[in-house]
């Protein structure tokens, strides 16, 4: 599965079935970790078979089931965390969905006292991706026209309206979209809007974006 279709038919699934991950693809997913531990300087973990962080939720809103593998999104606390846990956790959701797998954020509906996360110290576990393999592979989320969430118009260059449309499906705490992407010339700037998880949101968009629009295009202002 190319990329680009890994995104595009990448949807939140919060229901699980009972079946193991083969060990083929832990591998190639924590290979796929590694590498985003050592470009954003994080500490993501990939966690197998531990159902305790997800056991007995039935929180009335984003009800999940099943899940028993989960990526733990840590690093070092800074203002630019939440950013960087929204690419690179994305990134890896990406690579889950390419080799077969569903996944769903997940920020506030599990137990996170329960989580087997090691925290060095100054370290955050901001959120998490359930991971495994899902009763249903979800259902596209309701986008904004593309002309709320940038100021793509008739002349924009291709490579602009290429990333805005993969920014359109970038999953997003409750579907709020709250970003926005200005182009200027090569450059673009992407701003968070207002409420929660904002920065986590708009680090998941910049990564889909720059898939879109390919990073030889632009550079980000």
């Amino acid at each position: 599965m190319q990329i680009i279709q890994a995104i595009k038919e990448r949807h939140s699934v919060r229901h699980y079935l009972d079946k193991p991950i083969e060990e083929n693809l832990i591998l190639e997913l924590q290979n796929e970790i590694n590498k985003c531990n050592s470009e954003g300087g994080l500490n993501i973990q990939l966690v197998i078979n531990e159902p305790e962080a997800f056991n007995g939720n039935n929180l009335s809103y984003g009800w999940i089931t099943g899940v028993k593998n989960y990526v733990a999104l840590v690093g070092s606390k800074s203002k630019n965390l939440e950013e960087l846990v929204g690419y690179y956790g994305e990134r890896i959701a990406i690579k889950a969905q390419m080799l077969g797998l569903n996944t769903c954020w997940v920020a506030l509906t599990y137990k996170k006292n329960k989580a087997k996360v090691i925290l060095n110290e100054n370290e955050k576990l901001v959120c998490v991706l359930a991971l495994g393999y899902g009763k249903t592979q979800g259902v596209q989320h309701k986008s904004k026209p593309l002309n709320k969430l940038s100021n793509l118009t008739n002349n924009s260059p291709e490579w602009f309206k290429n990333g805005v449309e993969l920014v359109s499906l970038a999953p997003t705490a409750v579907n709020q979209q709250k970003f926005y992407f200005e182009q200027v010339g090569n450059q673009v700037l992407a701003k968070p809007g207002i409420g929660f998880h904002v920065k986590t949101d708009l680090g998941i968009a910049k990564y889909h974006f720059e898939i879109g629009a390919g990073i030889n295009n632009f550079t980000w202002k």
